[in-house]
């Protein structure tokens, strides 16, 4: 089965979001996943807002970049959700927005170095052993969690490129993959991200069974729709990129997830437009309407 998810888009206020947590609970939907975008909203505050006000619903950030969060401190912080809010949230890191990550001095010369100590440290924290390491980027000393999960914490990292997309086979219990994603981009992914498993385990490294594979499908409903969705295309620079997005009823929208799934992703967030005129409506056409034609 294909998991379904909306996402809450940081161009709305944080003060939107209780209620949009509540009906994706209501209604239903199995995901809602959250954006820490520069310099809109922080990840984990609205995720443990998004958790708090909900009862089901998993909530997803995607992602934390690495370059602004000491491993620790991001170890801690996916712990306490983690522990006061069992299987529900799911995080992801990666490199940021690297214009971004300049503006507030954390760019690295080498962000794939960066994301793999990060991730390696991260998840030894979260499975509670006690870490040293000397890393290019990541240092530690002796460091354990006092609260680790009580059970195992799965660890996505958001990709695109080659090399970030075998780093997450290798070290990463899923990867995230960005709307610019179509049908063919998930199959060559998955095939990276086999490449970079392959690896890990012909050097001994230990890794889950399966590797979740969550891709962002941008989404345009109602009246305006094609309108719409062509116009993010083209803020994007996407526009020239055949079969990228969907714009239409259910019944297009759940086909677009479909062949989305078939080339290998186990869940489709609908990402809608950054200028979506109804975001209660979006959740609420995911839930009742898409999620009855999905498999």
């Amino acid at each position: 089965m294909t998991d379904l998810g909306a996402v809450f888009r940081p161009q709305l206020p944080p003060e939107r979001l209780r209620d949009i947590a509540r009906l994706a609970d209501d209604s239903g939907l199995e995901e809602l996943w959250l954006w820490e975008d520069c310099f809109r909203e922080g990840g984990i505050s609205t995720a443990a807002a998004a958790l708090a006000w909900s009862e089901r619903v998993k909530v997803g950030v995607g992602l934390l970049p690495v370059p602004l969060r000491n491993v620790a401190i991001a170890a801690m912080e996916v712990a306490s959700l983690h522990r006061m809010f069992p299987g529900r949230a799911v995080v992801g890191v990666g490199h940021g927005v690297q214009d971004w990550m300049g503006q507030v001095g954390a760019r690295v010369e080498s962000p794939v170095t960066l994301l793999r100590e990060h991730l390696v440290a991260l998840r030894a924290l979260l499975r509670g052993e006690r870490v040293t390491c000397d890393g290019r980027y990541v240092r530690l000393d002796d460091v354990g969690l006092d609260w680790p999960p009580a059970t195992p914490v799965p660890v996505l990292a958001g990709a695109t490129g080659p090399r970030t997309l075998r780093l997450t086979g290798e070290a990463a219990d899923g990867t995230i993959l960005t709307a610019s994603t179509t049908a063919d981009g998930v199959r060559r992914a998955r095939q990276l991200i086999d490449e970079g498993r392959e690896a890990a385990l012909r050097s001994g490294v230990n890794l889950p069974e399966s590797h979740r594979v969550v891709v962002y499908l941008l989404t345009a409903t109602g009246p305006d729709a094609a309108r719409r969705l062509h116009a993010e295309l083209v803020d994007e620079g996407l526009q020239d990129v055949p079969d990228l997005g969907v714009a239409g009823d259910a019944g297009a929208v759940a086909k677009a997830v479909q062949r989305l799934a078939e080339a290998g992703a186990d869940a489709v967030i609908l990402q809608p437009t950054g200028d979506e005129p109804d975001p209660e409506g979006f959740v609420r056409f995911a839930a009742e309407e898409v999620r009855p034609l999905v498999p």
